[in-house]
């Protein structure tokens, strides 16, 4: 049998009998030492070649590391008992190591066994298992490696757990007393002299001189150690050296049994500090049992941090956990409140926590050390030795904590804040989010000892006035319980009223208002540049009140550049004023809206933001649209347009690609959509314009995006808007984009009509490029509703203007409608417009003409009956599209492309895809789209024979079809839904 020692220089032990200790084997290469300890730290987990070429060259391996590392590998091999023990693996190499094998795990057995001897008193049992594991040591872990192997944590770990065993054995031995009284003196000597500020040997050491007759020997361990406190660090010896100190004076016989409490020189009791828990502790299960499982598990503790938002309930949890975890750490549960966001006091300096942490634990005020470094040190010492559990509520910051952390493993805590302390090392956080809707209203209920409200529309109109926040049911619930004659539905209408929630959310000491601006009045306060800038990034924010916030709006509304809004951003996140909803996406609770509203004071900021959007879009549309008549006739200046919106253009830097702008939408349309609506009908003639500029220039972006929803928004206020401010170009882009709207979701009567009467504005105003769009337009659309002789004098007519214009991207644009058209006739000259618009898009790189012209050759294709021809093409034209954005051609490609697996009978893939498309569809609440998914999923799952399936899919998708102008699929759908026989 072998076995492996780290608790000293790594060895190996072979035990040839299979019973002692076996023979200690030096190993000789310094390499090999090396290799082993790095295997033997990860026993049985895999340690990766890189992490072993950095353990043996220190992050320089030479050129030969790879065989070298090797050679060393097939070494250490040869020293193991079975070279099977170290396995190679793909990324690595596994040591195999078991129960009792490896001495460090046999010391930390022997550490668990001794602790809980020592807490229970079993005084033989501790002598035992701090003898044994004593007996493993054979000097400092690791030594004469490096000491970036193991990692000075590894090591201090274990020496820490060695001076307590020597504590904790010598401690049950002067219990014990006996001859071996006599042993314990040198032994105790020989480590006050080696940690001559250890004050719990120097105790020892006094009580063992002092029980064997070395009274004055006993006097001068003392007073030696005194001058050395007093001169080193100016305190007084602790409580225990100075009991022993008493004990000895008295000339006691020394039984080592303590004094009775209250009584000179016993002990002082145990704290039990905490408050009351709470009376209605509700939800919260998984982060509970999280909790519990942290301060459970195996020792030494991590430190917990719950953060969240004021009043979302931190200290309840904290405390309800603490009252459930009190047995469990049995020298006691210290409480103290930082008041780090606490109204109307300022937050305790870590010297000030310090101090009360040390009164609290018996220490004299003339011994606590008035540095804080050194108190820090003090608590430290007295908590080593003991299993005490710190509630620290409402910190301030990490480096408020930092100084209160107790060093012994057996402690835990448990902290609250409004953050994360992410730069406390080590800590394991939880985050608090408000309740949910079942655990507001249970909450509400017991609080306000109404029964009657479980279930009604006030309860649960309540919950949603109040957030779902802890503090703010509270309030309402205290309300409640006051004023029996109150009832729910009064109240909702006394928080629903404008601008009135705060108001009505305070009673006696509980204040959401004054919760909140706690936060808000020490950034607005404070010296630093940051904390000023997120106090009023949070006024700002008042002013505006939009769904979400990026860091670019707030930099233009503060008039600070990005790097400093993010920074006050982040301060923001810091004190949960603000949740980061996705990555770079800012948005406040309900109710910290409602404050930031009170605190809002500037009148500019609507305008601000509204210019920015404008000049944003213009940049998106240039990033989106390639260059162009299509581009620059957008960007053209309709009668209304803003004077100053240039300037506001220049000021904004260019997208990189469209790939960045239309990510910068996806985040922003939403905001938008918010303003437009908001703004459409203001009654000042600025905003109108800005509203009519904003949506003709953002407007390609949602139809590219297929953003069906947010389009009929837009393209609606800007018509409106464009005909109040008279004017008729604006009114004619409204009329074209709704007009797409309606394409878009299978309407093409009503685009048909909408895009003639942009066209009269068009030819009035004589813009012959516009005149082309709309007449191409116009012939799509006939097309579509089977007017094909008109459709092809629409088409005509355009490819002439085109041409006329020397517009080649218009003239690829008809051609690819012209082939639509002849593919009714004859799907090979359909085949030919098309390549010919393949052409002209590949010679002035037009993305989206070319990826349509592969989306068209592949539906003659299918229309030829030949769906392997077609296949190819509709992959190429997916490749093309890439991330340009075009939801209307991604979406026929996908459908085309479904098709064409199903008829070549590759349905597994088909099925993907088609999941693929609905899903697609359904995030932009594109029913149409959805629709025409759904009929090919039907096919789909009729094929493999699930026809109750396939029948509800083919009943959604007429549902949703109903109304539009699809009436090919329409009539397929009535037929495979028809009764059979």
């Amino acid at each position: 049998m072998m076995r492996f020692g780290l608790l000293g220089p790594p060895v190996l032990f072979h035990d040839v009998q299979g019973g002692g200790r076996g023979e200690a084997r030096g190993i000789a290469s310094p390499k090999s030492r090396v290799l082993l300890a790095a295997l033997l730290l990860d026993a049985g987990r895999v340690v990766s070649v890189e992490s072993l070429k950095d353990a043996l060259w220190g992050g320089a391996p030479p050129v030969s590391a790879q065989a070298s590392l090797h050679n060393h590998i097939a070494r250490l091999r040869r020293l193991l008992d079975d070279p099977a023990r170290l396995r190679t693996v793909p990324s690595g190499y596994v040591l195999r190591v078991d129960e009792g094998e490896l001495d460090v795990h046999v010391f930390d057995a022997h550490v668990t066994e001794a602790r809980a001897a020592h807490t229970g008193q079993d005084r033989e049992r501790v002598v035992r298992a701090c003898t044994a594991a004593l007996a493993l040591w054979r000097g400092a872990p690791l030594a004469g490696l490096p000491p970036e192997v193991g990692g000075y944590a590894f090591t201090q770990r274990l020496c820490e757990a060695r001076l307590l065993l020597l504590e904790w054995r010598y401690e049950a031995e002067l219990a014990l007393g006996g001859p071996r009284l006599h042993e314990l003196v040198p032994e105790l000597a020989a480590l006050t002299g080696e940690y001559p500020l250890r004050e719990v040997y120097h105790r020892q050491l006094m009580l063992a001189l002092h029980r064997t007759g070395r009274q004055a020997e006993a006097l001068a361990v003392h007073r030696e150690l005194r001058t050395r406190l007093v001169g080193q660090l100016g305190i007084e010896p602790g409580p225990g050296v100075r009991e022993a100190h008493v004990e000895v004076l008295r000339g006691a016989a020394g039984d080592g049994r303590p004094g009775k409490q209250g009584e000179p020189g016993g002990p002082i009791p145990s704290p039990a500090q905490l408050p009351p828990p709470p009376t209605h502790f509700i939800g919260r299960t998984a982060v509970r049992d999280a909790l519990h499982r942290t301060l459970t598990a195996p020792d030494p503790y991590p430190a917990a941090v719950i953060s969240g938002m004021a009043g979302v309930g931190k200290s309840a949890l904290a405390l309800h956990v603490a009252h459930q975890l009190a047995e469990r750490f049995p020298d006691g549960q210290l409480h103290l409140d930082l008041h780090g966001a606490t109204p109307g006091m300022t937050p305790l300096t870590p010297a000030q926590a310090l101090t009360a942490l040390l009164l609290d634990l018996g220490t004299e005020p003339c011994r606590i050390p008035e540095r804080p470094d050194a108190a820090a040190t003090l608590l430290r010492s007295l908590l080593a030795p003991t299993r005490t559990l710190l509630v620290l509520d409402d910190a301030a910051s990490a480096a408020q904590v930092r100084p209160l952390l107790p060093g012994g493993a057996g402690c835990g805590v448990i902290v609250t804040s409004r953050s994360p302390l992410t730069a406390l090392d080590g800590a394991v956080r939880f985050a608090l989010a408000p309740l949910s809707d079942e655990e507001s209203a249970e909450l509400l209920r017991r609080a306000s000892g109404r029964d009657g409200l479980d279930g009604t529309d006030a309860a649960r109109l309540l919950v949603k006035l109040t957030g779902r926040l802890p503090l703010a049911l509270r309030v309402v619930a205290a309300r409640l319980a006051a004023r029996r004659a109150l009832t729910a539905d009064a109240l909702a209408g006394q928080l629903a009223a404008e601008d009135g929630r705060l108001h009505h959310l305070e009673y006696d000491d509980l204040s959401v208002r004054r919760s909140l601006a706690v936060a808000h009045d020490a950034l607005a306060a404070s010296e630093r540049e940051t904390d000023r800038d997120a106090a009023r990034t949070l006024r700002r924010i008042g002013a505006l009140d939009l769904p979400t916030y990026g860091a670019g709006l707030l930099a233009h509304l503060t008039g600070t550049g990005e790097p400093r809004a993010e920074a006050a951003l982040d301060r923001l996140l810091d004190v949960a004023l603000l949740e980061e909803t996705t990555y770079g996406r800012y948005a406040p609770h309900d109710l910290v809206r409602d404050f930031a509203r009170e605190l809002a004071g500037e009148r500019d900021a609507v305008d601000t933001a509204l210019h920015w959007y404008a000049a944003v879009a213009e940049r998106v549309l240039a990033a989106i649209v390639a260059p162009g008549p299509d581009q620059s006739d957008r960007r053209r200046p309709t009668a209304s347009r803003p004077s100053g919106h240039p300037a506001h253009v220049d000021s904004v830097a260019p997208f990189a690609g469209p790939e960045e702008a239309f990510v910068w939408g996806d985040g922003e349309l939403e905001n938008v959509v918010t303003l437009v609506q908001r703004y459409a009908d203001d009654p000042s003639g600025q905003r109108a314009s800005l509203v009519s500029t904003l949506v003709r220039l953002i407007f390609p972006y949602a139809h590219r995006r297929g953003r069906v929803a947010e389009m009929e928004v837009l393209g609606q206020a800007g018509l409106r808007v464009a005909r109040r401010l008279g004017d008729a170009a604006a009114e004619a882009y409204a009329l074209v984009d709704l007009a797409g709207l309606h394409f878009l979701t299978g309407r093409q009567n009503d685009a048909l009509a909408l895009n003639d009467r942009a066209l009269v504005i068009w030819r009035r105003l004589d813009h012959p490029s516009w005149i082309r769009r709309c007449l191409n337009n116009r012939g799509l659309l006939l097309d579509g509703l089977g007017r094909h002789r008109e459709a092809g004098e629409a088409l005509t007519r355009s490819l002439e203007y085109a041409r006329r214009l020397n517009d080649p991207y218009g003239e690829a644009v008809t051609h690819s409608h012209l082939g639509n058209l002849f593919e009714h006739t004859d799907p090979r000259a359909a085949i030919e417009q098309h390549r010919r618009s393949l052409a002209l898009g590949d010679e002035i790189g037009a993305v989206i003409v070319r990826h349509s012209a592969h989306c068209n050759i592949g539906y003659a294709h299918l229309r030829l009956g030949e769906p392997a021809a077609a296949l190819p093409h509709f992959e190429e034209s997916l490749r093309i599209l890439g991330g340009h954005g075009d939801w209307h051609g991604e979406s026929q490609t996908r459908l085309g492309l479904v098709r064409a697996l199903r008829l070549l009978g590759r349905s597994g893939r088909a099925a993907r895809e088609c999941a693929e498309l609905l899903a697609r569809a359904d995030a932009r609440a594109d029913r149409y789209t959805a629709a025409l998914a759904r009929h090919q999923h039907g096919l789909l799952l009729r094929e493999r024979g699930h026809i109750g399936e396939a029948r509800e899919e083919w009943g959604s998708a007429l549902a949703a079809l109903e109304g539009t102008d699809e009436q090919a699929v329409v009539t397929e759908l009535r037929a495979l839904l028809a009764p059979v026989g």
